[in-house]
């Protein structure tokens, strides 16, 4: 009898790469298998090669298919596992593989719907596979998230990701989501583990992250006559010619090149061509020397095949071995990658600055009142040292506590999801003077009882309130300190900017349990990753000064959060040595 045989294995993104090759390693060990994905034909022909090695193994497994299936989509997802469960399908394994490269540039030139996009396949997707899987699993079932490693490297340490900041952040999310599903799903006999494959033999790397990374670092400076707007909107014509023929190439550059000259309004064609023919082969020289420079961080030099990271899927699901590493994150990753040490506790002490004729933006999503009374201390902070403090408070904040900080300073009420409404009230706010720093509060994770138990409208809130909203707001952040400095980020260099995210708290108590803390340590994932990534993008790629700081309230033994050493960390972030630190994630009431 093979091992998996009349076990079902149930994988996302199963059309093609390494979805594909999971579900061809289940089936040659016996398992049925459901495959799914958006586009109907890779799965139909991954079918036919899933019917061939049952036929051979005759193992009577069956194969079904789910097509047209977006798993960051509520509905198609639901709709699935309610059609699985009203036809007696238990499934015995999920594997979440569904994924995308996301938009890979610098966060500041990133646009908000696909990052928002990018978060809702990887983290979302897995949430809401995980959950509504629940349906058709039993005890003994198991649920395998394929994450990455990248996001992060030890304990105080977050390895930054040029260029993949939406990636980064819903990495570092999904594992700390594994490890939370293992501590609710115990008492269901259910068993949750994350994989980091790391750098893997795939189309998405030669042909998709690579080139636009290797794109990327040209746009930065721009390429012989092109500006940076030009290089990336030529981009998108010339990179899918890479590993075409010859023939393929020179008549696609051709066309390209034409359609550069027409906007240019430029009647050299030729020249265009020889510039964009140059830049191809600038961007394929780099893309392969990050491919080069990654292996020799490799002990044996060699990226894992599909087939590998299938057969190590397959051998987490043996049911001993799951056992013991539930609630585990498997680093997979062998890449070695040395870090700086990007997380600190409390921030260096300075003197108190004056902060006259400058001018705090504070975008406040509170949960509670406590929120509301540490945006009101943390105004009260700059006000009292000569600045301006200016309060954008979410529309989402509870009324009662709008009011406790509208009464007190310049306030208005917005919509913080509403990048348009912020860039409009960032534009207000500038009218009063100089802005010096936006500080962005999140509020607390409200209560949850059970984080697999949330309904998608509440859970959708919650990704809104701790990645969507901060990652909206410092991105236009970044256009009141660097007006266009998204599609020119040569206007990067070496200006000044400061833009602080604060919270969410961990809880407060003697006794906390791990499910609690990891609730909040989802969304304290995810951010932390993503911090790491933006600020590498601001030093070492764009050469600027303007920093993305991460404060984080609260201590693992569950002491009070002290506001008076968050106010210590805004007159540390105004000093000349903030912009200069490693350090951009600061637990501040930790002791060490």
């Amino acid at each position: 009898m093979l091992k998996f045989q009349n076990k079902v294995a149930l994988i996302t993104g199963s059309g093609t790469g390494i979805g594909q090759a999971i579900a061809k390693k289940f089936t040659e060990n016996g398992a049925s298998v459901i495959i799914l994905g958006r586009r109907k034909e890779p799965l139909e022909e991954t079918e036919k090669i899933l019917q061939e090695i049952i036929n051979k193994s005759q193992s009577n497994a069956f194969v079904k298919i789910f097509s047209g299936i977006d798993v960051s989509e509520e509905t198609s997802v639901t709709k699935m596992f309610d059609s699985l469960k009203e036809s007696n399908t238990n499934v015995d394994i999920i594997v979440n593989n569904a994924g995308v490269s996301g938009p890979v540039t610098c966060f500041s030139n990133a646009p908000l719907d696909e990052f928002k996009s990018t978060v809702g396949i990887h983290l979302t997707g897995t949430f809401w596979t995980s959950v509504e899987a629940l349906k058709v699993m039993k005890p003994g079932s198991k649920i395998i998230t394929i994450s990455t490693f990248f996001s992060e490297e030890r304990p105080l340490e977050q390895r930054p990701y040029r260029f993949r900041s939406p990636y980064t952040a819903s990495q570092g999310a999904k594992n700390r989501l594994a490890e939370s599903m293992s501590w609710e799903l115990k008492d269901k006999g259910i068993i949750s583990i994350a994989t980091n494959p790391g750098p893997v033999h795939s189309d998405r790397i030669y042909k998709t992250v690579y080139p636009k990374a290797a794109s990327e670092f040209v746009r930065v400076s721009g390429f012989e006559d092109l500006s940076p707007a030009e290089v990336e909107n030529v981009s998108k014509e010339i990179l899918p010619l890479l590993g075409e023929d010859e023939s393929v190439v020179k008549d696609g550059i051709v066309k390209a090149a034409a359609n550069l000259a027409k906007s240019k309004g430029s009647s050299d064609e030729k020249k265009l061509v020889e510039t964009l023919t140059a830049l191809l082969s600038k961007i394929k020289h780099i893309a392969e020397r990050i491919q080069q420079n990654t292996s020799k961080m490799i002990a044996d030099e060699q990226f894992l095949s599909q087939a590998q990271v299938a057969e190590t899927v397959l051998s987490l699901c043996d049911d001993e071995l799951s056992k013991i590493l539930n609630g585990k994150v498997i680093p997979g990753d062998r890449v070695f990658y040395p870090v700086k040490p990007h997380i600190a506790a409390a921030t260096p002490v300075v003197n108190q600055p004056d902060f006259s004729s400058k001018v705090f933006v504070f975008t406040i999503d509170a949960t509670d009142k406590t929120d509301a009374d540490r945006a009101e201390y943390l105004a009260k902070h700059v006000e009292s040292n000569g600045g301006k403090a200016v309060c954008l408070i979410s529309q989402n904040t509870p009324k009662e506590f709008q009011d406790t900080i509208s009464g007190k300073f310049h306030s208005h009420v917005v919509d913080l999801k509403n990048s348009s409404e912020v860039k409009r009230w960032f534009d207000s706010a500038k009218e009063m003077g100089k802005i010096s720093q936006v500080i962005h509060i999140t509020g607390k994770v409200p209560p949850i009882s059970n984080i697999t138990a949330l309904s998608r409208a509440d859970w959708d809130n919650l990704v809104d309130k701790f990645i969507n909203t901060p990652a909206t707001v410092i991105q236009n952040a970044f256009e009141i300190f660097v007006p266009g400095g998204g599609k020119d980020p040569r206007l990067f260099k070496d200006v000044n900017g400061t833009v602080i995210t604060i919270g969410p708290d961990l809880p407060v108590g003697k006794k906390i349990s791990g499910a609690e803390r990891l609730r909040i340590e989802v969304f304290r994932g995810a951010l932390r990753p993503f911090t790491t990534t933006v600020n590498q993008e601001l030093s070492d790629v764009l050469k600027s000064k303007v920093r993305s700081f991460l404060v984080f309230p609260g201590t693992v033994d569950g002491k009070e959060p002290d506001n008076q050493k968050i106010g210590m960390a805004i007159n540390y972030f105004s000093s000349e040595g903030a912009s200069k630190s490693a350090e951009v994630t600061f637990c501040v009431d930790e002791d060490r």
